[in-house]
């Protein structure tokens, strides 16, 4: 029970802040710790980069964000590390927790904003607008998300009319052997749409296990992937040897797109750089 008030807790003191952005506008916040990849490319894009003192694992865009002290990933935060860099407010992308880490942030009332997401052309407009109101810059907001606006707009346009859709499956990871794949509701699916192509999965929400019977029945002419390093890497002998795999189109022409994932995934301010390289990835330049 004390968990749930403390949750509660953290929520209501949230919702106040992201409900009256004024009440800390007056006094600009000038230690920042930014959580989630896009949120902290939308507050360099914005030309506010020098108010940041941290970020979290996932912001490494540009490089000078990769250069700041790292607070953790951003669902798994530790309010000590946070705490540590002594911010004045804290920006972070929707999901970010645990709560426990929410609810004592608030005991320490440090300004909290979330950062709504969304994956759709409005998504990042939203974005950009909640980031730059809570930096106080609203009118580098209107300008940036109009600049963002007009270039996807610009290469999603010719996409959305393609007639030979290529049908994608995007792997989030291969635990032995057992494939993990978008369903739609996901930043993969939104992406590979506006790509114009079409997720194979989209029958099924969110990101789950699929059977080896589903991926031959999917018949993906293209497999997608984040790029990884390390442990996580599967590189692409591994990957058209999965029993399943191997019957499909993508495994016949060794079909396989690998992406940045901040790039791929982020929905912040490159969204049509990413774009227009997947489809450039899945169509070829004059595609």
């Amino acid at each position: 029970m004390r968990g749930r008030a403390r949750a509660r807790s953290a929520l209501l003191f949230v919702a106040a802040l992201v409900a009256a952005p004024a009440a800390w506008a007056a006094d600009p916040a000038s230690r920042i710790v930014s959580i989630g990849g896009s949120v902290t490319e939308i507050v360099f894009a914005l030309g506010e980069g020098d108010r940041l003192v941290a970020r979290d694992t996932t912001s490494s865009f540009p490089q000078t964000a990769a250069a700041l002290p790292d607070v953790g990933y951003m669902r798994r935060l530790s309010a000590e590390g946070i705490l540590s860099v002594d911010p004045d407010l804290i920006l972070a992308e929707a999901g970010s927790g645990p709560p426990e880490t929410i609810a004592q942030l608030s005991e320490a009332q440090i300004p909290f904003v979330t950062v709504p997401d969304g994956f759709d052309s409005a998504g990042v407009v939203a974005k950009i607008g909640a980031v730059a109101d809570a930096l106080g810059v609203p009118d580098k907001g209107a300008a940036l998300a109009a600049r963002v606006d007009d270039e996807l707009r610009a290469v999603a346009a010719p996409a959305a009319g393609r007639a030979d859709k290529k049908r994608v499956m995007f792997i989030l990871s291969n635990q032995g052997g057992r494939i993990l794949a978008s369903g739609g509701g996901t930043a993969a699916d939104a992406i590979i749409g506006m790509a114009g192509a079409v997720n194979v999965f989209d029958t099924f929400d969110g990101y789950k296990p699929v059977s080896d019977e589903a991926i031959t029945l999917a018949a993906p002419d293209v497999i997608l992937m984040m790029e990884r390093g390390g442990d996580h890497n599967l590189d692409d002998a591994t990957l058209f040897a999965h029993p399943a795999i191997s019957t499909t189109p993508a495994a016949a022409d060794a079909a396989l797109v690998r992406m940045n994932g901040l790039l791929l995934l982020g929905f912040g301010p490159r969204i049509a750089q990413s774009v227009q390289a997947l489809g450039t990835a899945l169509y070829g330049a004059e595609g």
